[in-house]
């Protein structure tokens, strides 16, 4: 919460000083009634007394006050609103490792199903394009609304080679620097990437994810897999087993040099519940709005029901 005219709070103070009057008044009263006659008569001098109900109306009095002064400040609230044409770019690892079968059916396959989550969860104006990598980083899809262009796009990939995430960072990039400019500035963007091993060729993906930063494209990182995944690969002597952990120390300095946000995902589920989160925060971004209509609007329900009340106990408005 914040305020467009803050001076105006000054005015709390006052309306606690009110109250503390009130209660000195009303205690003084209770001093005037005691010496007026004695406890024992006052059953019989005044048989009937309002009690805690004769608060009640100058409480919300008070409290209508004090949330007036609050909306003389100009209260402005933080809502996520909808971004128009923002552009979300998916980087899929599809590497040799994304063969592990510790996120079943395999990484790949869950991976791309989560991406099909996404893909219905993401607002409809948002432009998705897809960049896929091993070694090698390609893009797939430029940013558009066409959601099944992407999806056939991304279900042809099937995994081998090596990790280049840096590249693909970079290609992912350029497709969102080639998106046109909407009213003389570019539209919001981020990168979501998910992958599940080191990056061991091309440019460092941490020096990408510094230069996505201050082009202001977040890089959300999603750490696929179990540190117990394994793939068997054909060798000049037959088959061997060889361990392909993921690594989310790199995949988290990349979210955090870029001001994007990681996460892991070790088994479907998980996965699919971060895709879900990640489609509604993508599109989105936080802008103030001013609630002042919504302070005063309460001010006044608070006055009538003090005045209400009132009427209906006492019969006085005040």
């Amino acid at each position: 919460m914040s305020f467009q005219a803050p001076a105006f709070l000054l005015g709390l103070p006052i309306v606690a000083l009110l109250a503390v009057a009130y209660a000195a008044r009303q205690a003084g009263g209770q001093a005037r009634v005691a010496a007026w006659a004695s406890p024992r008569m006052l059953a019989s001098v005044a048989p009937r007394r309002p009690g805690w109900r004769r608060h009640v109306p100058m409480a919300l009095f008070g409290l209508a006050l004090a949330v007036l002064v609050v909306a003389l400040a100009r209260p402005q609230a933080s809502v996520a609103v909808e971004v128009e044409r923002a552009s979300v770019v998916l980087v899929t690892d599809r590497s040799g490792s994304m063969e592990a079968t510790d996120v079943p059916p395999s990484r790949l396959r869950a991976a791309l199903a989560a991406a099909d989550t996404f893909l219905r969860r993401v607002p409809k104006q948002v432009r998705v394009g897809a960049v896929a990598f091993n070694q090698d980083a390609a893009t797939l899809q430029r940013p558009t609304t066409d959601r099944q262009a992407v999806r056939e796009k991304l279900a042809a990939l099937v995994p081998s080679g090596g990790t280049a995430t840096g590249d693909a960072l970079a290609a992912a990039l350029r497709a969102i620097r080639l998106e046109p400019v909407v009213n003389g500035r570019r539209p919001p963007a981020a990168i979501v990437l998910i992958s599940d091993g080191a990056s061991v060729r091309g440019r460092d993906p941490v020096v990408v994810a510094r230069e996505a930063g201050r082009l202001k494209v977040p890089v959300y990182t999603v750490a696929l897999g179990t540190p117990e995944g394994t793939i068997t690969v054909r060798t000049r002597r037959g088959t061997e087993t060889r361990p392909v952990p993921p690594d989310p120390r790199t995949l988290q300095e990349v979210a955090s040099v870029s001001g994007g946000r990681a996460f892991g995902a070790g088994d479907p589920a998980s996965l699919d519940a971060v895709y879900r989160r990640l489609g509604s925060q993508v599109g989105t971004e936080h802008r103030e709005r001013e609630v002042t209509s919504a302070f005063a609007g309460g001010a006044i329900v608070l006055l009538l029901a003090g005045s209400g009340l009132s009427l209906h106990w006492f019969r006085r408005p005040v």
